[in-house]
């Protein structure tokens, strides 16, 4: 039988001797304009075996050269001192976010080979944002002498009837804890169980089922090559585990690549129809603006547009200053595209203007009372265009949703190696 999630050699601490809610950080990708945040956990791990050692928040990107042997050599330490290994393992994953809601995923591995995140791709496993080419050379550096990998990866699948992760979390209470934990800051509570043999078959033939041309006729009306799994967080990280991949096999030869552990990526699989599992939009905050210039253009590009789709409302915020703007006829189907279109011409064009991608309305309008700085609000997009927006446009635009608050992300928990 076909596989379309692997089993792997995960690496936990023993959480008997190793405080989990210092352990788990959430992913490096939040929080980005929010140092303060990076700070106070930091001063909560105070020197204790935590994933914070081997990660580099997104906020210090600035900090690769010094930071990543750091971290590289922490990896080592770690693998010697404070890591266990379970061979052959998937965990069953109870999340309790923020607001009390619990959403269930398998941790387990993908088949790079089955990924390509280009646009108009046709692999099983496919991007649904655009990839940004320059921020994959930084990451693959990271990742390149890094023994190990910690997933916040989140890929999503379509499963409406509820035949994957469901008949798992059923059986949960047999299976043996392999953690269950408070999360810092204010992120929740993770549970984690290890899944037998027997529920690793159970997984494939139900991710089987779910990726026949059949199928994809039923849901989405169209013929088309199967689309089984849709990244919906941590895209970029898991398109920079395929570069190393590729640059891998370059080295050693496809027949050598085959069995090589970085030809799988690891990351958690959660169901689109999870009721816990929200899309929220992204918004938009740019720095290095004044604010009433930039409105009275963006006005008037929006006023320019002639294409089809249905109206679309922006709100812009600077400091106590709103302003609510409509395009009448938008060129594309989502508000977030229309943004991001008129956002990458104008950035080119003035410089030292600069654009952050924020999570929570409440964040983008504090942000946006500093000097200089405009959020741009809008409507997100409803979960369930997802898969048929990807399979008949291709990738959205990037940055185009994020699946709930920055705090309920997925936390690093689980490692496994990649050399």
């Amino acid at each position: 039988m076909k596989r379309y999630l692997y089993p792997s050699n995960l690496y936990l601490p023993d959480f008997d001797r190793v405080d989990g809610r210092k352990w788990a950080t959430v992913a490096c990708d939040q929080f980005t304009s929010q140092p303060e945040y990076w700070r106070a956990a930091r001063a909560l791990v105070d020197g204790t075996p935590s994933t914070m050692d081997l990660m580099l928040p997104e906020a210090y990107l600035d900090r690769e050269a010094e930071a990543v042997p750091l971290i590289n050599g922490k990896m080592h330490d770690y693998l010697r001192d404070v890591l266990l290994e379970y061979k052959e393992a998937m965990i069953y994953l109870e999340r309790t976010q923020s607001d009390g809601r619990i959403r269930r995923g398998i941790v387990g591995a993908i088949d790079l080979e089955e990924y390509d995140y280009t646009k108009g791709a046709s692999t099983l496993i496919r991007a649904t944002e655009g990839t940004v080419l320059e921020r994959i050379p930084p990451r693959v550096a990271i990742r390149r002498g890094a023994p190990i990998e910690m997933p916040h990866i989140m890929i999503l699948i379509d499963d409406p009837e509820r035949t994957v992760i469901e008949p798992i979390a059923a059986r949960a209470d047999a299976y043996r804890t392999a953690y269950d934990f408070d999360l810092m800051l204010g992120g929740g509570h993770v549970k984690g169980k290890f899944i037998s043999g027997i529920g690793f078959a159970a997984i494939n033939r139900a991710l089987a089922e779910l990726a026949t041309p059949e199928m994809m006729q039923a849901k989405y009306g169209v013929e088309t090559s199967p689309l089984l799994f849709a990244i919906g967080d941590g895209n970029h990280s898991l398109a920079s585990a395929k570069a190393l991949y590729e640059e891998i096999k370059g080295e050693i030869g496809a027949e050598a690549a085959a069995s090589h552990p970085a030809r799988y990526a690891l990351c958690e699989i959660v169901n689109l129809h999870d009721e816990a599992l929200d899309f929220e939009p992204i918004y938009r905050v740019l720095f290095g603006v004044e604010p009433e210039a930039f409105v009275a253009e963006l006005s008037a590009h929006l006023a320019t547009l002639s294409g089809t789709a249905a109206p679309q409302t922006f709100t812009l915020a600077a400091g106590e200053a709103r302003w609510n703007l409509r395009a009448e006829t938008p060129v594309s189907q989502l508000a977030v595209g229309t943004v991001q279109a008129f956002l990458d011409d104008y950035v080119a064009t003035h410089p030292g203007v600069t654009v952050d991608y924020i999570h929570g309305e409440d964040t983008a309008c504090q942000l946006a009372e500093r000097e200089n700085t405009v959020a741009i609000l809008f409507d997100g997009m409803a979960k369930n265009m997802l898969f048929k927006t990807v399979i008949c446009d291709g990738a959205l635009p990037r940055k185009t949703f994020s699946m709930g608050h920055a705090q309920d992300k997925r936390y690093y928990v689980e490692c496994r190696k990649i050399r």
